[in-house]
């Protein structure tokens, strides 16, 4: 069917950041339309551990993380895994990945992802004001936990970074940690604890109602499969199975298939489907009373409304091949480990894709040489922390307004 004329502004994707994109837009006084091929909030945001950090500062590369990768590769249960087939394919974004990791490189990419995470959790309290589901996100602490004592230090790259952005943070004893979170099993000998942020007790549902919220305002959410973006003289057309869509603008907020979606409008970006997976225990027995980091395992678990869920692993494979849920169930004896007393008789399985570029901040703003087509894409690891932000900064530069923060880190064109 045809839908000319239907909003001031298209959103291809209805993910989280998506959705702030339209919240944000629909506060400036723009009409906008979401259209997405799945539910509201159900994408890569939906699987997501839970934190919801302002200090999230610290970039996936960090010097010296190649010396990890092989251990990491090799190990069938470890944080990384990419399928032979695909290996030639993800080796060039792995260059630029450790690239992106040198030591004059890291602060700039620090300070840019602060930028994103640091109003976080004050932007989701002010989207669900009113919702009446205030409670999806609730203060919390983020707990680092760590088998030996001399592990948890502040006095790495990681920890040099959290403390040039001011993070509220200590190192406790395991005795400490125990008082904390009673669950944890005591081979936790010490703990990094990060203080003054919050957590999502269900991630996708902070969509839902968010998604509503949009709606009731005056916005348009549709479900359907865009296929094409076709620039014209008074603005694009986003063609899709709904029929034709027309706009004055457009914000590209669909993740890890944005860049398929840009590549016939003479685009390449090295933007890498980053498959993640979690485990929720239905019945668990425990509880966490905080976001909880097994550092060894690089995978992270939380308390939420369904039961516990741990999440992580990256896995590259592309973004068409089918789960490998053998990935999933690596969590299984994981968990169990950090928590002696959980019960895992009933799982619940999950997979998606995270659209990740190699130096772990996403592309925000115009594209070049595409007139009012918006970036809003790549946010790797981050995208709950990082969505209220981008929405906010994607709604000024659609109503020509200045954003209060430098653009360039995000720009696409970093990687010509």
């Amino acid at each position: 069917m045809s839908q000319a004329g239907a909003a001031g502004t298209i959103v291809v994707g209805a993910g989280i950041v998506g959705i702030c994109c339209g919240l944000s837009l629909l506060e400036k006084g723009e009409a906008v339309t979401l259209i997405d091929r799945d539910a509201p909030g159900q994408g890569a945001s939906y699987g997501n551990a839970g934190v919801i950090s302002p200090w999230s500062t610290v970039p996936q590369s960090l010097p010296g993380v190649w010396k990890s990768i092989p251990k990491w590769l090799l190990d069938p249960e470890g944080p990384v895994a990419v399928r032979p087939g695909y290996l030639p394919k993800a080796l060039p974004w792995a260059l630029r990945f450790l690239r992106a990791g040198r030591p004059d490189k890291i602060t700039g990419i620090s300070d840019a992802m602060a930028a994103l995470t640091g109003p976080s959790v004050d932007l989701y309290r002010h989207h669900l004001r009113g919702t009446g589901h205030e409670s999806l996100v609730r203060d919390s602490w983020y707990l680092h936990v760590y088998r030996r004592a001399e592990d948890a230090h502040l006095g790495d790259a990681a920890g040099r970074l959290r403390a040039r952005h001011h993070t509220p943070m200590e190192v406790i004893s395991g005795h400490q940690l125990r008082d904390i979170e009673p669950a944890l099993s005591p081979d936790f000998k010490a703990a990094i604890v990060i203080r003054d942020q919050a957590r999502a007790i269900a991630p996708g549902r902070i969509g839902q109602v968010l998604a509503e919220k949009i709606q009731a305002l005056g916005g348009q959410v549709l479900r359907g499969t865009v296929h094409q973006l076709t620039p014209g003289d008074n603005g694009w057309t986003v063609d899709s199975d709904l029929g034709s869509l027309t706009a004055s603008k457009v914000v590209m907020a669909a993740g890890a298939w944005s860049a398929r979606l840009l590549a016939p409008l003479g685009l390449r970006l090295p933007l890498e489907a980053e498959r993640g997976y979690h485990l929720v225990f239905k019945n668990p027995g425990v509880v966490l009373n905080n976001s909880i980091m097994d550092v060894d395992g690089k995978f992270v678990t939380s308390s939420m409304d369904t039961g516990v869920r741990s999440a992580g692993t990256a896995e590259f494979a592309g973004l068409d091949a089918p789960p490998d849920y053998r990935r999933a169930r690596i969590f299984k004896r994981l968990t169990k480990r950090m928590l002696p007393d959980l019960n895992t008789e009933e799982v619940e399985e999950w997979m998606g894709a995270r659209p990740s570029f190699p130096d772990s901040l996403p592309c925000i703003g115009e594209l070049p040489g595409l007139s009012g087509l918006f970036a809003a894409f790549g946010h790797s690891h981050y995208g709950l922390m990082m969505a209220p932000a981008t929405g906010r900064v994607v709604a000024d530069l659609v109503s020509g307004t200045r954003p209060n923060m430098d653009l360039a880190p995000y720009r696409a064109e970093r990687f010509s």
